[in-house]
């Protein structure tokens, strides 16, 4: 296993996806990729106490990708057509297959956008929420 012990920079990023039919492919042509972790707090103060008090609660994950649009890729065409479809399998790799960590699980497509300029790429923007917990493993 591969420990990320010092800082790196995100070019080798990957991101993989299934369409909930088959397994998890690369997407093409990430240009990059955003994840969000939070967890609700339950208020369990009381009376007579002088500070709030809270407790853990639920967790949830969601996030973004931004990639240059390509009608070749299969990983592309899968996010594409996963809006309002099941949850689908996602694989995130901040630095990489072989180094760092691994962000897994399953998300539901909620947006997927395209963006054409005439001085510019084609580009795509994917929003993800997560449905269940999110998994980190070591590389």
């Amino acid at each position: 296993m591969a420990t990320n012990n010092a800082t790196y920079t995100g070019e080798a990023g990957v991101v993989k996806f299934s369409d909930d039919t088959s397994a998890v492919v690369a997407v093409a042509s990430v240009r990059s990729f955003t994840l969000d972790q939070e967890t609700q707090t339950i208020e369990s103060s009381v009376m007579g106490t002088t500070g709030r008090t809270y407790l853990a609660g639920l967790t949830q994950f969601s996030g973004t990708m931004d990639v240059y649009l390509r009608d070749d890729d299969d990983g592309q065409n899968s996010l594409f057509s996963a809006i309002g479809a099941n949850p689908a399998a996602i694989e995130l790799y901040p630095s990489g297959e072989t180094t760092g960590v691994k962000l897994s699980g399953n998300v539901i497509i909620t947006g997927h956008s395209i963006t054409s300029n005439f001085d510019g790429m084609v580009e795509a923007s994917i929003t993800y929420q997560g449905s269940g917990a999110l998994t980190k493993t070591a590389l």
